[in-house]
């Protein structure tokens, strides 16, 4: 593949803007919500990870593919991202842990990709005009008819997409002799939050996104957890009530990323869309607590309301993004619920943040 000659391909915006580069293997279409990571490291966890499904993805490094892929570096079943858009495509890699080429792992999840666009522009462009949808494909003389289908994507605002991403049916993960149980609520689970919860003694019952309360509660668990996941936070009336209940249970609970604007929902603080959000792997965050800077990894296009968050009398924010003090993390007050806007399970290189678990653990031991 990599000495023939590559087909041309384009990456259509929705506001008519548009960049041309190569298909990196098939010819294809695909559509999605077009954003960008800028993390140096870590693609195949990316494309990956659930809470990109229905994205398109932009790498802002300028080698994709150089490390190959291993099959224990995932965070789900296959490629959860819509698209790939990078500037070099490295067909081949130089890593000894590496089982696979970056182009073979793509072509048998069935994901069409296109590189030698340029990146620096895409990302300036998306940074001042907002994230938005966006078509690329190989069909480079039919922009109109692109145009066309691009314009009954539906937008990302208001759009639930758990169901698309969350296990069908309950299943356990870790050692059923373990001292704890955790009920985890999957919206889009990343395989390394299981991990992190089984390295401190507990086992977990993960359920399916529209699980009502009664039937985790039935499993007599000692603390729950609402996991990552993509899309709009609003539409997941079911999960919002099952954090309210669980918080009239007095029980600990712990949320990640859409978990946690799950929490926010549950007391009543409203979500909303952010312009470009926040995906990477060195984002900063002050733990107001503890004075001290974590180095994290963040991927959401959602954030909570910082105006309610601080008018509300049970609610406290414990953590900031500190390049737009946008909310990064929050507890209730009166009881063990708390959750981050970021990632404590991906450790891409500082492990800052894993102490987050040992917290939940801690709440656990002490309820």
């Amino acid at each position: 593949m990599k000495y023939k000659a590559r087909k041309k391909a384009v990456l259509l915006l929705a506001d008519g803007t548009v960049f041309y580069g190569k298909a990196v293997g098939r010819e294809g279409t695909a559509f999605g919500e077009v954003c960008f990571n800028t993390g140096m490291t870590g693609y195949q966890e990316i494309f990956t990870d659930p809470s990109y499904f229905g994205q398109i993805m932009v790498t802002t490094n300028a080698h994709i593919g150089n490390y190959g892929t291993n099959k224990d570096e995932i965070e789900s079943d296959g490629v959860k991202i819509a698209g790939l858009v990078c500037k070099n495509f490295s067909f081949d890699y130089s890593r000894v842990a590496a089982d696979l080429s970056l182009e073979d792992f793509l072509e048998n999840n069935n994901l069409f990709a296109i590189s030698d666009v340029d990146t620096r522009a895409l990302v300036a462009y998306i940074r001042d005009n907002g994230a938005q949808n966006a078509v690329i494909s190989t069909e480079v003389d039919q922009l109109e008819a692109l145009r066309e289908k691009l314009s009954q994507v539906p937008d990302m605002n208001g759009l639930e997409l758990a169901s698309k991403v969350s296990t069908k049916e309950p299943y356990f993960y870790g050692n059923e002799d373990a001292t704890y149980k955790v009920a985890a609520l999957d919206l889009g689970i990343k395989t390394n939050i299981l991990r992190n919860l089984a390295q401190r003694d507990c086992y977990i019952k993960v359920f399916p996104y529209n699980t009502p309360f009664e039937e985790m509660k039935a499993w007599e668990p000692n603390g729950y957890f609402l996991s990552n996941g993509p899309g709009d936070p609003q539409p997941l009336s079911g999960a919002i009530n099952v954090a309210k209940e669980v918080i009239k249970e007095d029980a600990p609970m712990f949320g990640i990323c859409l978990g946690h604007q799950i929490i926010a929902l549950a007391n009543g603080i409203s979500t909303y869309k952010m312009h470009h959000g926040h995906r990477g792997i060195n984002h900063p965050v002050k733990n107001l607590e503890s004075g001290k800077g974590e180095i994290t990894s963040q991927n959401h296009g959602f954030a909570v309301s910082s105006e309610e968050t601080e008018k509300h009398p049970e609610v406290e924010i414990t953590h900031l993004h500190l390049n737009d003090n946008t909310i990064a993390g929050l507890k209730m007050k009166n009881q063990k619920v708390f959750s981050v806007q970021y990632h404590p399970e991906a450790s891409p290189g500082p492990h800052d943040a894993s102490y987050l678990f040992d917290q939940f653990l801690e709440n656990i031991k002490t309820n």
